[in-house]
């Protein structure tokens, strides 16, 4: 079972330059981000799932699809029923319509983050940060849960494969008492967790990570033509919602 969200493919997303990634994703953020309307976000969303399945990554939907699913159902009814507006079928009708759009951005950002991460490696992200001027520590930080769920995870799964070969059924009964059986669980990956701390923060002090000096990195392929189109795609997208925005088109102010 692949733990990884990145999936290897030379699709030409994939090929792009680190900082145009994560620039175009962050401008795709700021894009969603401005306007709540469905009809305005819906095209987001259907570009981030067209794109998602042209460079192959769309096996990551299915995976976490009891993710993006219940967060998509969940944001709707949470907001259609507690959407601030008077009782009446109209104003209802503009919470469902409040509520559908923030389904909708949720999901594109969600979807776009998973797109990010299924074409960029996590050392390409850590090499971008760092181009972009954040310090070395910050982006190893921010870098460092993607290099560490898989790694539990892994841990987990063979601790309960090793609890099945032993006896355990963690499928039998009511679903309290098979939630109950993967608490021993808990306890060997929380140990082997910290065993995996002190052996990375002692590896970290061998090659020399507080030893103050410039860093060097691999050598990479500069940006060419192809990473210069998705970043100005990714502005001329957020133009046109800063355009909507500023015209107030797409926005739904509580009334």
């Amino acid at each position: 079972m692949a733990l990884s969200l990145y999936l290897p493919a030379g699709s030409p997303l994939h090929r792009r330059h680190p900082v145009a990634k994560v620039l175009a994703m962050l401008l795709f953020f700021v894009a969603t981000f401005l306007l709540d309307h469905p009809l305005a976000l819906a095209p987001l969303t259907a570009l981030v799932v067209a794109a998602t399945v042209a460079t192959g990554a769309h096996p990551n939907l299915w995976r976490l699809r009891w993710i993006i699913g219940p967060v998509f159902v969940f944001t709707i009814a949470i907001w259609t029923l507690f959407y601030p507006v008077q009782a009446g079928p109209v104003d209802r009708l503009e919470a469902f319509r409040f509520g559908l759009g923030m389904g909708f951005k949720l999901e594109t950002f969600l979807m776009t983050g998973l797109l990010f991460l299924a074409t960029t490696t996590v050392e390409e992200f850590a090499y971008a940060l760092a181009r972009l001027g954040l310090p070395y520590r910050v982006g190893f930080v921010l870098t460092l849960a993607f290099r560490l769920v898989p790694v539990f995870l892994e841990a987990a799964f063979t601790v309960v494969d090793a609890q099945r070969c032993r006896g355990l059924d963690f499928r039998r009964g009511s679903l309290w008492a098979r939630l109950a059986r993967y608490v021993p669980v808990i306890v060997p990956v929380f140990i082997g967790g910290l065993r995996r701390a002190d052996q990375m923060a002692f590896a970290l002090e061998v090659r020399g990570f507080s030893s103050g000096r410039p860093r060097t990195s691999l050598p990479r392929p500069p940006a060419d033509g192809g990473d210069v189109v998705l970043v100005v795609l990714a502005a001329s997208v957020v133009a046109v919602y800063v355009g909507l925005w500023m015209e107030g088109i797409g926005r739904i102010v509580p009334g």
